[in-house]
């Protein structure tokens, strides 16, 4: 298990969208801070049984630690499918995961994490928190621009400037791969977090949860469902 303070202080806010990836980060600000609100958000996502997913979770993650029940505070859901409309994607429409000419994957929504975290911003400001939890990673990343740990650092700073208190924008998982993201799961949880995010969690963009693969449930094919099958088969061969 991971060390930390005693009695942890502080808030955080966490943008909790029902993937692996926020399942790991909520466990970690729930080691770490005295209360813990999510925010998630729907934004017309063709996998949208994430949201249903992020109900299962937080019912049952604060379980699995005596002291995180009480630690864990509101859940907020924020409706931006006008966003999602006009920054449409593979993501948010029934066509192919492709490459585009820039290079980027089809499935990426544009602005997406910047609008994630300037909504979350907007209500930590109005909640009294200053710090908000994101599971951005660039070490293994689907070509995503925004989650780029400059990308973030820029938007920290505009935050700070535009509503005139000092942000701090964390990502835990920023420089890990996805195995290492298992692991960091494991040494927060042990096996009983592990389990819970292999059965529970969603992070196929295909929104399949009809097959269950060891990693969890997808379709297999989609970038989330390959990545994260490489980082489990990464983590079994380490743990073994």
């Amino acid at each position: 298990m991971s060390e930390t303070a005693s009695t942890p202080q502080g808030s955080a806010l966490v943008l909790f969208s029902g993937g692996q990836d926020s399942a790991a980060c909520l466990a970690w600000a729930l080691d770490r801070y005295g209360r813990v609100e999510t925010v998630g958000f729907d934004y017309g996502q063709r996998h949208a049984v994430e949201l249903e997913a992020r109900r299962v979770l937080l019912d049952r993650l604060p379980r699995l630690k005596s002291d995180w029940v009480g630690r864990l505070g509101k859940d907020h859901s924020v409706d931006i499918r006008g966003f999602g409309q006009i920054a449409s994607s593979a993501l948010t429409e029934d066509r192919a995961i492709e490459m585009d000419e820039r290079g980027l994957p089809s499935s990426f929504v544009p602005g997406r994490n910047l609008v994630f975290l300037t909504y979350a911003a907007a209500l930590a400001d109005r909640r009294g928190m200053t710090v908000l939890v994101g599971g951005m990673c660039e070490t293994d990343f689907s070509g995503y621009p925004d989650c780029r740990r400059d990308t973030l650092d820029a938007l920290q700073s505009a935050l700070k400037l535009g509503m005139a208190r000092d942000f701090r924008i964390e990502t835990p998982l920023m420089a890990l791969t996805k195995a290492q993201t298992w692991a960091l799961a494991h040494d927060i949880g042990g096996d009983p977090l592990v389990a819970l995010i292999l059965e529970d969690s969603h992070t196929c963009y295909l929104g399949e949860r009809g097959r269950r693969h060891p990693w969890g449930y997808g379709c297999g094919t989609c970038p989330a469902c390959e990545l994260r099958a490489a980082g489990w088969a990464e983590y079994v061969g380490v743990a073994a």
